[in-house]
């Protein structure tokens, strides 16, 4: 599916897409490091453990609202709060209004996801799912090459000047989305929902009803292995660089050497992680589009946890952009199978509740991923990269174990 081909929406969506994730990844890896320099690492561990909690709850209303009033409304009630919570965090009096504000921009983001996908797997059909959803990817990710980087510099000197360019540019995607997206939710699921009253107890009993699937609950549960795994790039990848990675050369040229370490090791390390996902999402997905979801699946998780796992033996920087690029490579191998199961796998008529609950295991995985950096206190960096390690290849087998549950539940 050629992207001259796509759907406006698809188009539109993917263009701001590209650049609210650019602004985002300016700020948003260095809030674990901002916390625990203002409030210390205990309390900086128990606060970053909120926002995913909140999330949780707004992936499943996210869900709830894309399926019964819309995937446009849904994100466009996320764009505005977004705009809002920038514009109190750019100006902000205290860091507990900066944590207030970070926490409403995760709910926001929280609310946006499950529409998003949802009007993905709307506008595509089954075959090319996996290709469109890797370009989404690679775009979102183009913003993770240089906005490490450039937030090591100006989230650090120019904190309100950027917060206030993230809000102008939140106002704008949201205007772009009301004048140019169109509403991709069923007709005939529109109606159906319409003659439902809302309440809350009723949308809880239809999310009970999705985690009474012993398959999806497997692959959640598997998800929030890998998830807390993958959270730790932001959370304690970005302590140990910053306390371990001493200053050294990057580069040498004659008399000239450009060295980095600490904060900017980290901002190198992830902008490495978004240059490898925008150049290699699309040519990986495509060399393994013939692969099941099964080993695909597995394979990242192992991928992940070995990558971070390495890192834990070195300081060298040139060693931990290797480390990188093998996790980055499970990354790559995983993102778009694991959306494209969720469209398979999911009724058309329950497809954004089903994209919330699988949102839940990144929530969940965020909720307690923090965890580490109180974890940090008590063992050394192999020990908690060892145990990180130890979740993937969890995640891994239970992987296994659902496909085998899918396989017996199509052969019966």
């Amino acid at each position: 599916m050629i992207w001259r081909s796509w759907d406006l929406n698809l188009k539109v969506r993917l263009f701001g897409e590209l650049i609210t994730h650019t602004f985002f990844w300016m700020y948003f890896p260095f809030m674990a490091i901002y916390f625990s320099d203002t409030f210390g690492k205990d309390v900086a561990g128990l606060l970053l453990m909120v926002p995913p909690l909140l999330g949780m709850l707004s992936n499943l209303f996210g869900g709830y609202l894309a399926d019964r009033v819309g995937r446009r409304f849904t994100m466009l009630l996320s764009l505005c709060t977004s705009t809002v919570m920038f514009a109190l965090f750019a100006f902000s009096p205290s860091p507990w209004i900066d944590y207030i504000a970070f926490i409403g921009i995760g709910i926001a983001g929280a609310l946006y996801w499950p529409a998003s996908s949802a009007m993905v797997a709307d506008l595509t059909t089954e075959e090319d799912r996996r290709i469109v959803f890797a370009t989404f990817y690679t775009a979102m990710n183009i913003g993770v090459v240089a906005g490490p980087v450039l937030g090591s510099v100006f989230f650090v000197h120019y904190r309100p000047q950027l917060l206030m360019f993230c809000t102008i540019v939140e106002l704008l995607f949201a205007i772009t989305v009301f004048f140019l997206i169109k509403e991709t939710l069923p007709e005939h699921v529109r109606q159906e929902k319409a003659k439902e009253r809302f309440s809350l107890i009723q949308q809880f009993k239809s999310y009970a009803i999705i985690f009474r699937d012993k398959a999806f609950a497997l692959y959640i549960g598997a998800g929030i292995l890998i998830a807390i795994g993958f959270m730790q790039l932001d959370i304690y990848m970005a302590l140990y660089v910053k306390e371990h990675v001493m200053q050294q050369p990057l580069f040498s040229w004659g008399n000239w050497t450009y060295s980095i370490g600490g904060t900017s090791a980290f901002g190198w390390l992830m902008a490495l992680n978004g240059f490898l996902v925008v150049l290699f999402t699309l040519p990986v997905t495509r060399w393994f589009e013939n692969w099941s979801d099964r080993n695909s699946l597995v394979i990242s998780s192992i991928l992940f946890g070995v990558g971070l796992f390495l890192m834990a033996f070195t300081t060298n920087i040139w060693l931990l952009f290797g480390c990188m690029a093998i996790l980055t490579f499970g990354e790559l191998m995983r993102t778009p199978v694991a959306q494209s199961f969720i469209s398979k796998y999911s009724p058309e008529d329950a497809r954004g509740q089903y994209m919330g609950a699988s949102s839940l295991q990144f929530s969940i995985g965020r909720f307690i991923a923090p965890l580490t950096i109180g974890l940090s206190q008590w063992l050394a960096p192999v020990g908690v990269f060892g145990v990180i390690l130890g979740l993937t290849l969890v995640s891994a087998y239970l992987y296994i174990i659902l496909f085998r549950m899918i396989g017996a539940s199509e052969g019966s």
